[in-house]
């Protein structure tokens, strides 16, 4: 049986929104329609994916399993249909997606030194989306950062760089040369990898900005990052006996593209910014 990737699509509607009412909407169908839709997909895998009872709509263990699949699922397919048109179009291009703090600029340069017909552009990726990004097609090649949700990607480590402690002008450690994590015991972190119910969202280096700079909480960035990322009332400080950040490169598992295989070697071998050709960071 051939899972009818429509049908998982308005599964997956219902199942993020956990009601059929405003997943029609959201769909542009009428909720009868969407109800039948969810029925046959249930009937095609001989499973209830949803409860549905006087108190709402809630997902099954096999609704849950299926909505963890799903995503990823529509994902590759977004990324084939969207590969494919430009195919059709007759258009080149290689989209490399980087995280703060990663310069593609080198590797970029070496890159098209070597296809000159083809558009090679960057695109910011968060920690968030960096691996949806390249399943559906937007970014044919990322420099990641761990932690990384493997399934579905090819991974290729590249180097590893120093973090730092980001802490206000004010605070107590903010004049030390380096510090060590038992020097943070006590403080608040940002909790934007294990958010708490109610808790804004935080993506990005700027949004970490205004928490730390605010006194709201403190957090640890790649050195790379603060070295590109800088403002009066924010202050740097090596913490010495922190795990490394690590970067990798990935795209997508099974993907046969002599683009990305050449763009991953003239990265491989041009490693860390600032660095010999060994993926060793350079001393400062």
């Amino acid at each position: 049986m051939d899972l009818d990737l429509r049908k998982v699509r308005y599964f997956t509607a219902v199942a993020e929104l956990l009601h059929f009412g405003r997943a029609a909407e959201q769909l542009h169908i009428a909720q009868p329609v969407l109800s039948r839709q969810i029925r046959a997909l249930e009937k095609d895998l001989g499973a209830e994916l949803f409860v549905r009872d006087s108190h709402g709509v809630t997902l099954t263990d096999a609704g849950r399993q299926l909505l963890e699949d799903a995503r990823r699922l529509l994902a590759v397919a977004d990324g084939t249909r969207r590969r494919v048109v430009q195919a059709a179009r007759g258009r080149r291009r290689l989209v490399v997606g980087f995280r703060a703090g990663v310069v593609v600029t080198e590797a970029l340069r070496a890159f098209t030194a070597g296809h000159p017909d083809i558009e090679a552009r960057a695109r910011r990726v968060e920690w968030d989306d960096q691996e949806q990004l390249i399943l559906d097609g937007t970014v044919d090649i990322a420099y990641v950062r761990l932690p990384v949700r493997e399934e579905g990607l090819e991974l290729r480590p590249l180097y590893s760089e120093p973090r730092v402690a980001m802490l206000p002008d004010r605070h107590r450690l903010a004049g030390k040369q380096e510090i060590s994590l038992s020097d943070l015991d006590g403080e608040t972190w940002l909790r934007y990898n294990d958010p708490r119910p109610g808790d804004l969202p935080l993506r990005t280096i700027e949004e970490k900005f205004e928490c730390v700079a605010a006194g709201t909480a403190i957090t640890m960035v790649p050195r790379s990052a603060a070295e590109q990322y800088s403002r009066p009332d924010i202050v740097y400080v090596p913490v010495v006996d922190a795990e490394p950040d690590r970067v990798l490169l990935a795209w997508a598992a099974g993907r046969r593209s002599p683009l990305v295989a050449a763009f991953a070697e003239a990265a491989a071998d041009i490693g860390a910014p600032g660095s010999d050709r060994d993926g060793t960071p350079g001393s400062d």
